[in-house]
């Protein structure tokens, strides 16, 4: 049994982690600003080996009572992301992915403690030659753009990351997550909004011309993924690209959860103009592929569900959990 802690536990891929942890039998910190208790599917309070400390991870002291000596790895997810985030508050944006990084690794180095740092394709910004291998260039727009304020914070955080391994011999690992999706994500992001709103009997969202691409992982895979690169020797000081490397255009996924839904009154989707909604400060990526040959051969890692069958599941799930239905989808 391995005693960690989860940064951001309560959010949408940290719920999942801490679920798998839990069940494998570890002993699990979260520590999250606060517990998420709208969503009556996750119950950690019953496992014997979970706790729970609160507070902010820019604030040192508070993350110092999760990360006690003691700890063998920790998984820092806590981070700010969406596109309504980091353009409505660019600052918290790096405020917590820069400065919450650091605090988690200076207390992993003081303790001794392995880190999984989870960071993002983001930060490939938009290199034009899809699909990206770990050490290809990043390539990013204009800093008033506040669109790269996230690409730019999880860059910074993994330059961090990478510093303490190279001056200190932290034990360090990045994944670069791809688009993940499924059950218990916010309504903010391409399939899980367009769920949302389909079965709310609302039509989608279809930003701009919906011919841009990404690679959708579902949540389940990505977790795989994640576990096999923090219990790896051979992944100290490495990145890896977790993620599906099949390209699905913006408008198949959304047309593909309008077909799985299948709620009558939606046959569409609505069109969104970017440029309207957010002017100058936003910036779209065409295309979005990783080549994630290196978790295939390093860590065994291996895509067990594709799109249509992730979409399905998560269709399931909001049906089967009403509460999620609540509220308005946000953009």
């Amino acid at each position: 049994m391995a005693n960690v802690v989860v940064t951001g536990g309560y959010g949408f891929i940290g719920s999942h982690l801490v679920s798998a942890l839990l069940d494998r039998g570890d002993s699990v910190t979260v520590f999250d600003f606060a517990k998420n208790t709208r969503d009556t599917s996750i119950d950690f309070d019953r496992h014997p080996n979970f706790r729970f400390v609160q507070g902010d991870v820019t604030d040192k002291a508070a993350v110092e009572q999760a990360m006690t000596p003691g700890v063998d790895t920790v998984f820092h997810l806590a981070a700010v992301v969406g596109v309504k985030n980091y353009m409505s508050n660019p600052l918290q944006v790096l405020d917590v992915n820069v400065i919450g990084t650091r605090n988690v690794l200076e207390l992993a180095q003081r303790h001794g403690t392995r880190v999984l740092f989870s960071s993002t394709s983001e930060v490939f910004g938009k290199n034009p030659n899809p699909p990206f291998a770990e050490d290809d260039d990043r390539v990013v727009g204009s800093t008033r753009t506040a669109r790269w304020s996230y690409s730019t914070s999880k860059a910074m955080a993994e330059h961090l990351v990478f510093a303490m391994h190279d001056s200190y011999g932290l034990p360090v690992t990045v994944v670069r997550y791809f688009n993940v999706y499924g059950p218990r994500q916010n309504p903010i992001f391409v399939i899980s909004q367009s769920v949302h709103r389909i079965l709310n009997g609302r039509q989608p969202l279809l930003y701009d011309s919906g011919d841009q691409s990404r690679c959708f992982t579902y949540v389940d895979d990505a977790i795989a993924g994640t576990l096999l690169a923090a219990d790896s020797d051979a992944a100290i000081g490495e990145a890896f690209n977790i993620g599906s490397m099949t390209e699905t255009t913006m408008r198949d996924a959304v047309d593909l959860a309008i077909k799985l839904a299948s709620i009558d009154s939606v046959s569409s989707a609505e069109a969104v103009d970017t440029k309207a909604s957010y002017g100058a400060r936003y910036e779209d990526i065409p295309r979005r592929i990783p080549d994630s040959t290196k978790a295939q051969r390093e860590l065994g890692w291996r895509l067990d569900v594709d799109v249509e069958e992730g979409i399905r599941r998560t269709i399931d799930w909001a049906r089967a959990n009403p509460w999620y239905l609540e509220g308005p989808a946000g953009n």
